[in-house]
């Protein structure tokens, strides 16, 4: 272990925050997904890969900026899920949770592997000239595409909590998360509730791997590490707790730079892990506890 100077905590701490928003926008989605259908999507990171993809093809082949992209790959992505969940997953919605668990994680195999026979292994990267450029606050390094995808997966947070609060499709999947029976009562459809969740956690994930694009590289693989760390996230901010998930990917994103700083290469990671044996060891509900809202 070493001990990192002051700017290289600051900097840590500048990555992590900005990473970490990203970690709650990608958490969003997924505790959405759980918090309506009591389903744990393994294919989630499958979703993100193909929302990289979709930028990264959108701007080699149709030279479309890869934030415009967010207007084709939100609702691309909000398809992919609904249709998806529509023709699969509502076949097993009342299946023992193992066979929910393989069918997703089927998904997520046979998604990266048609992304292989498609597009080849290969790892592929996004140069964007204007993006380039880095903010220099005295000894802080501050990258411009980090700093766009955090206010981004901001954005994106606060107008899915909008959604869910004051629209009536929202306020309607807020109602089949808590009590089913009671939105049975009240004549909400939860079939349709279903895939339109599935819908707009998919489209979450989604944008984040538009606005992580520009400076992540693209493979069919690479939603696998991102996927591990929202399930640690999600746990951390609480089964289905929306606003928990975003904060909770904050602190993860913070855990996991920091820690570099102390530690080399892929030890870093088993801070996050440890973090989540803590969480679900003496608080398995997690820090922010499940939403009752």
């Amino acid at each position: 272990m070493t001990i990192p100077g002051i700017p290289l905590l600051l900097q840590a701490i500048v990555n992590g925050i900005l990473m970490g928003g990203v970690y709650g926008l990608i958490a969003v989605g997924l505790t959405l997904i759980f918090g309506v259908m009591n389903i744990i999507n393994f294919a989630h990171g499958a979703f993100m890969m193909l929302g990289m993809y979709a930028t990264y093809w959108l701007y080699v082949l149709l030279g479309i900026d890869p934030y415009l992209s967010l207007l084709l790959t939100i609702p691309l992505l909000f398809i992919v899920g609904l249709l998806i969940e529509r023709f699969l997953i509502a076949q097993v919605l009342d299946a023992p949770g193992h066979n929910q668990l393989l069918l997703t994680l089927g998904i997520s195999l046979f998604i990266e592997n048609f992304a292989i026979c498609l597009w080849s292994p290969n790892f592929r990267t996004l140069e964007i000239p204007y993006l380039q450029n880095v903010v220099n606050i005295g000894t802080v390094m501050i990258s411009i595409p980090k700093v766009i995808a955090f206010l981004s997966a901001i954005i994106f947070t606060a107008l899915l909590y909008y959604f869910l609060k004051k629209t009536d499709m929202g306020k309607a999947i807020r109602a089949a998360s808590e009590e089913k029976e009671g939105a049975l009562t009240v004549g909400i459809n939860l079939k349709k509730i279903y895939y339109v969740a599935f819908g707009i956690g998919a489209a979450c994930v989604g944008a984040a791997g538009t606005v992580i694009a520009p400076f992540f590289y693209v493979n069919p693989h690479v939603g696998g590490i991102f996927v591990i760390v929202a399930f640690v996230v999600v746990v951390l901010g609480g089964m289905g707790n929306f606003i928990g998930a975003f904060f909770a990917g904050l602190i993860i994103g913070l855990a996991e730079s920091v820690g570099a700083a102390f530690v080399p290469g892929q030890v870093k990671q088993f801070i996050i892990y440890f973090i989540f044996i803590l969480v679900l060891l003496f608080k398995p509900e997690g820090l922010f506890g499940r939403s009752n809202e």
